[in-house]
């Protein structure tokens, strides 16, 4: 390609709403261009990056014995109202009706419409394993689309989905995906990780975030750097802390705490470590009649130490605990005769229900509230002061320097970008459409599910967060819009200087470099920075002086200064330098 023929459209300076460098960078460097609120053009140089990420997918998800077919992205309502999630999500999923009335979804995924296609054509076991994934748009009504392509409302994902004859097979195929999901991500260049991730409703162990190590990330990544440990923050265990109780050393008191309601406050206050500390977070689970009308409530009380986070995840999976809400100002009064700020167990209005955090159930003298406004409860310990908790279990969010669940060191956290997730689904959408097939009994069976998906327009943006400089995008040749640009400098000036650029870009395309030859004769500074902003890994600049001195110049997006090689040996350095 010749930069004279293509689109080459860069911008000094990012629009104001671009918040991300992703947004900023892929703004002014062309690849996008905003035509709605999370709605974008994908421009020439964009599609290039998107493309080949796609081809990569395809290759491997082929090779992983995958099949790719296309789903509509208008899918008529009838599907998704038999899983009941036409009702059930939210407004994400954007409604619409024909002509005629008839509802219709724009598909933010597709199990509804791929379990209907099992269901008439997988009709026995002999036709299974089945994985059966697309490249397609999708549209999710974000309430606030931000970030560009990192959070837009219409965007390209692949997704997979499996079918097998039991639980055994299903896992067989998970592993297979969990697998080419590794080649597609070291294919593509970027440092990641593969994180262990809550399974939800679903249940089981089986679910796996890739997820592309970023600072500017939204998640937060467990790992243990002594083991092969990963999780994202809700599935990451913590352990409880190793060894007994201490036994009691202080007397229990009631202490004033005027205007400290916060444990940092009470802890500042009295001259103790926080982690001395205990909070009480109220919450509360309805139960309900046929009519959805709440006809019984229980209030819990949780315990975690003052330096310590809820999570809510692991909140929801305590027996009991499922559906919770934040109890009302009147439910936490009329439990405890006292406003927030001041909670804790002692000397309750009525019963409620206690759960304990692991850390908590092994600590000594600790403080919390007193049930009483500007006072608080000092040396509390369990056995003299309360009864032993019942229910203990992990409610936190780890921290760094935790114990790692596997044993093996401690945990370190980093930043990461969610960009492809495998997934176990069970019987879930079979069940709900009655999708069987024969089994080798002769008797029907409902197919065993997993789901498979990988952010394709969300990836070259994390991508970016990971790879940039404050010139520009840095990008893997993987993934690359052009892997090489050559440079002539005063090409329309010079004929020796045309010559060699000609030359050199007809033998790159013959060795099959993905080469583009800048020839619109802009200034050297100009032309640098273009290249510089888009990111392409690899260029060559030829000049007039140079060809006299036998050399040309070759330079890595990552070098600080350019490599003098002889004009013969180009071809071979470019080659050496190339990612295999």
């Amino acid at each position: 390609m010749k930069a004279s023929q293509f689109f080459v459209s860069t911008l000094k300076e990012a629009p104001a709403d671009a918040e991300v460098v992703s947004h900023k960078l892929m703004t002014r460097a062309g690849l996008i261009k905003k035509l709605g609120a999370g709605i974008y053009n994908y421009m020439p140089m964009g599609l290039r990056v998107i493309r080949k990420v796609e081809a990569i997918v395809r290759e491997e998800m082929n090779r992983a014995g995958a099949v790719e077919v296309a789903m509509p992205v208008v899918q008529p309502a009838e599907f998704w109202q038999e899983t009941g999630r036409f009702d059930k999500m939210g407004p994400e999923l954007l409604r619409i009706q024909d002509r005629h009335g008839r509802d219709f979804v724009i598909q933010p995924t597709s199990e509804e419409v791929v379990t209907d296609i099992a269901r008439q054509e997988l009709r026995s076991y002999k036709q299974l394993p089945k994985n059966l994934y697309q490249i397609q748009t999708k549209f999710r009504d974000e309430r606030r689309p931000r970030f560009g392509l990192m959070r837009g409302r219409e965007f390209i994902m692949k997704d997979a989905y499996s079918f097998d004859r039991d639980q055994d097979a299903a896992k067989a195929s998970y592993q297979v995906m969990a697998q080419a999901y590794r080649r597609i991500f070291d294919r593509f260049g970027l440092t990641y990780r593969a994180v262990a991730a809550d399974s939800g409703a679903i249940g089981g162990d089986l679910s796996e975030e890739f997820q592309v190590i970023a600072a500017t990330g939204e998640d937060a990544i467990v790992y243990c750097p002594q083991s092969d440990y990963a999780a994202n923050m809700e599935k990451a265990e913590a352990l409880a802390p190793a060894g007994p109780r201490p036994a009691a050393a202080q007397a229990l008191a009631k202490t004033p705490t005027p205007g400290k309601s916060t444990c940092a406050d009470v802890a500042q206050l009295l001259g103790v470590a926080l982690q001395t500390t205990v909070k009480s977070l109220v919450l509360a689970t309805d139960e309900t009649n046929e009519a959805g009308e709440i006809v019984k409530t229980q209030v819990w009380l949780l315990l975690l130490r003052g330096d310590h986070d809820m999570n809510e995840i692991k909140v929801s999976k305590v027996p009991g605990l499922a559906g919770f809400r934040f109890a009302t100002v009147g439910e936490i009064e009329d439990h405890f005769g006292c406003k927030p700020g001041y909670l804790g167990p002692l000397q309750l209005q009525k019963p409620v229900k206690l759960v304990v955090d692991r850390e908590v159930a092994v600590m000594a003298d600790w403080i919390c509230g007193a049930n009483a406004i500007d006072f608080h409860m000092t040396g509390v310990n369990w056995g003299r002061d309360l009864p032993e908790p019942e229910v203990v279990a992990d409610l936190r969010n780890v921290v760094a320097g935790d114990r790692s669940p596997d044993g093996q060191g401690e945990l370190a956290i980093e930043r990461g970008i969610e960009v492809g997730h495998v997934f176990y689904l069970g019987t879930k959408y079979s069940k709900a459409m009655n999708a069987t097939f024969l089994g080798e009994d002769g008797k029907p069976a409902f197919f065993e599910m997993g789901c498979y998906g990988i952010g394709i327009t969300r990836l070259p943006a994390a991508a970016i967060e990971q790879n940039h400089d404050d010139r520009g995008i840095i990008w893997p040749d993987a993934i690359a819009p052009f892997t090489v640009v050559v440079c002539p400098i005063g090409m329309d000036r010079s004929a020796e200087v045309k010559a060699a650029a000609e030359q050199l870009y007809g033998d790159l395309l013959a060795a099959g470099v993905d080469v583009l030859l800048d020839d619109r004769g802009e200034r050297p500074g100009a032309m640098f920075a273009d290249w510089e902003l888009i990111g392409v890994p690899h260029r060559v600049v030829i000049s007039d002086r140079g060809l006299k001195e036998g050399q040309l110049e070759y330079q890595h997006r990552r070098d600080t200064a350019a490599t003098k090689v002889a004009t013969a040996d180009i071809l071979a350095h470019i080659k050496g330098r190339l990612t295999p």
